[in-house]
């Protein structure tokens, strides 16, 4: 198999001959005699592209065999014309590369070896061996920028076992007759490496980092690279452009604005809070007033449309605070109900988690929790006016015996 990725990166397309096609699954694997579809390896995922106009979605290799995965099946063995996505082949170069350098600083640095490497869709990722700051990082991420600038030729190397023994890198062990493929940066980093790169450090144009965090003894670091890093730059230029407009203020006085807005936010909220609190002491007043008795017990039933459950939950308690009342409210939103059921410390007849229990099986829910306080939700929102009603009968059926006893 004549490995065209290899020989040039930026091959885009090529002649090949089918050798084989074997059928799994209902899709195509082709081999061919030559590709410049490069294989999931060493962390890199493939190419994609096209086999005489069929969209080849997935490239592997096994027993030393490169297969091209298709949805039809090819005409029987002939030369196909063949082409690779090079957006997504150029834009896994970049962040590969990125990575090798990314990870030679922060070697370089502060002693912190690369464990773990995921270059993603949408970000890349390496595990680095030991936690260091923010500042440590920030300060890699400047070094390997300068890398980049430096416009340093990347080197291809298949070293013999003599030379290998030479090169400043870790022990790996090398079968008889297989040849090891280094890439090298300079004097900056050399490595084994299976994945194909740009052929110089300038290509990955910008090295990003945009999260960082501890993840088992060590760090993980997200960053972004070439296109990906630039085209974030112009989705938060733009971002920060139209929440200044917003805003009415310039860029540089954005965050003082967001803080002053969210100072002020925070103080309406708290205010809010303590507003609602003493409507609540009025709204509990009229409802006791205006609840229904039986026997000597006050029975509050009462739906919310499209209520706030925190709001309802605190009226509940605070009702309960009062001497012998049952509370049995629901919530109703578009989409669902919720059922709040509570009781006064001196009721002990009927148990709120026995009685939501029984009742949330007519608005398809689960719920739970005490003899006292009970809650849960369901999908069943028609019904909720029935659970309720059946709650409330059951209420008064347990008032009327309890006070025959």
């Amino acid at each position: 198999m004549e490995k065209l990725y290899y020989e040039n990166p930026y091959q885009t397309e090529f002649t090949a001959e089918v050798i084989n096609v074997i059928e799994k699954e209902k899709e195509y694997h082709i081999e061919l005699d030559k590709t410049c579809f490069y294989p999931e390896s060493g962390g890199q995922p493939c190419d994609t592209g096209n086999i005489n106009g069929t969209a080849v979605t997935y490239v592997y290799e096994e027993d030393e065999k490169i297969y091209h995965v298709v949805s039809i099946k090819p005409l029987k063995i002939h030369k196909v014309k063949c082409s690779i996505d090079f957006h997504r082949r150029y834009d896994y170069m970049q962040q590969h590369l990125g990575q090798h350098i990314l990870s030679a600083c922060l070697a370089d640095l502060f002693n912190a070896s690369t464990i773990g490497f995921h270059l993603g869709r949408d970000s890349t990722t390496i595990d680095i061996d030991k936690i260091i700051i923010g500042d440590e990082i920030k300060a890699s991420e400047t070094k390997a920028n300068k890398i980049v600038l430096d416009n340093i030729s990347i080197e291809v190397l298949y070293p013999s076992n003599s030379e290998l023994k030479k090169l400043t890198i870790k022990k790996i062990p090398v079968k008889a007759g297989e040849k090891i493929r280094i890439v090298k940066i300079g004097d900056i980093d050399v490595n084994p490496c299976c994945g194909i790169h740009p052929s110089s450090t300038i290509e990955v144009q910008l090295i990003k980092v945009i999260k960082f965090e501890k993840y088992k003894n060590g760090m993980r670091i997200e960053f972004l690279c070439g296109s990906r890093a630039v085209s974030d730059y112009i989705s938060k230029h733009e971002a920060i452009d139209k929440m200044s407009k917003l805003l009415s203020c310039n860029s540089s006085t954005l965050l003082s604005e967001v803080d002053r807005l969210s100072s002020e936010l925070n103080k309406a909220l708290s205010e809010k809070s303590t507003l609602k609190a003493i409507v609540a002491q009025y709204e509990v007043q009229n409802m006791l007033e205006s609840a229904t008795k039986i026997e000597d017990i006050k029975v509050l039933k009462c739906i919310f449309d499209n209520g706030d459950l925190k709001y309802t939950n605190t009226l509940a308690t605070k009702l309960v605070s009062s001497p012998k009342v049952v509370v049995l409210f629901g919530v109703k939103s578009v989409d669902k109900a919720n059922l709040l059921f509570m009781c006064s410390k001196d009721l002990n007849m009927i148990s709120m988690n026995a009685l939501l229990k029984d009742a949330i099986t007519l608005i398809d829910g689960k719920g739970g929790g005490s003899d006292l306080s009970a809650q849960g939700g369901g999908k069943n929102n028609n019904n909720l006016d029935s659970a309720l009603d059946y709650a409330l009968s059951k209420v008064k059926d347990h008032i009327t015996l309890s006070s025959k006893v």
